[in-house]
């Protein structure tokens, strides 16, 4: 483990424990020493810039967000791949089809242009709260990164239909996230690793959902949290505790990427 130069994080179920909506006292203290210890971090989430949860009293280094579509640091843009416009359009109009409103992310917000249950309670999910744009067209106009709607897998095949560059990322069973075909989060994190002229073997990602998949395999060493599904565990290198026992504060002292305190 000596050899861990940068780790990756989830954000829901992964860093905050959803049965609070906070990240653990322990969790924090974790990343705070991580970073003395001159390891990078970095978030790799679906959510977008303007839903991540207030991070700025940690020491992240770079953000790869909307699955892959865009990673940053706080100066500068590293990767950015928004969806075909005309991809967009389709799965609007398919979106109809299967009568669901949708989400469309750009850099800087979100816009939904109806509501629904399945909807509302995925941005409830991420402590966001579901509302109508009276400018949602308007923001369509503009790069979309990613697209939000609820669903079930038998909609899957519809919501892609005559799309050429678009595919699905998932992370809940009620909705979906549309993102380009050529994004992921295993897309990202590559990015990311030549941004900062490291490899695979050097890092280490957590997560604990379908949507993290590609991550986990992507780099050197993938564990999956205790909440995460057996599917999940199954595929990672390792498994901590879960998110809510302090996992991967534990998992951090057990492989010695920090110190227990008072040793």
């Amino acid at each position: 483990m000596n050899t861990i130069k940068i780790i990756f994080f989830d954000i829901d179920g992964t860093l905050v424990d959803p049965a609070t909506g906070k990240i653990p006292a322990k969790t924090r203290e974790a990343l705070n020493r991580l970073h003395a210890n001159g390891i990078l971090l970095c978030i790799a989430t679906g959510r977008g810039p303007a839903s991540l949860p207030d991070l700025s009293d940690l020491p992240f280094d770079a953000f790869c967000t909307f699955n892959g579509s865009l990673c940053y640091t706080k100066e500068e843009t590293i990767h950015s791949t928004p969806l075909l416009p005309e991809d967009v359009h389709q799965v609007l109009k398919n979106a109809v089809l299967i009568g669901r409103p949708v989400s469309v992310a750009v850099r800087n917000r979100l816009a939904a242009n109806g509501i629904d249950s399945d909807l509302s309670d995925y941005y409830r999910l991420a402590g966001l709260t579901l509302t109508v744009a009276d400018d949602f067209s308007q923001v369509c106009k503009e790069d979309v990164y990613q697209i939000m709607l609820g669903c079930r897998e038998s909609d899957h095949s519809a919501i892609l239909h005559g799309t050429e560059g678009a595919k699905l990322a998932i992370s809940w069973d009620r909705a979906a996230d549309v993102i380009p075909a050529s994004s992921g989060k295993g897309i990202g994190i590559k990015k990311i690793l030549a941004y900062f002229h490291l490899e695979a073997s050097q890092a280490l990602a957590f997560g604990d959902s379908y949507n993290d998949t590609e991550m986990l395999q992507t780099v050197g060493t993938g564990v999956a949290m205790g909440n995460a599904p057996e599917k999940i565990k199954a595929i990672a290198d390792e498994v901590c505790g879960h998110v809510s026992e302090d996992g991967i504060y534990h998992y951090c002292i057990n492989h010695g990427l920090i110190r227990n305190a008072g040793v």
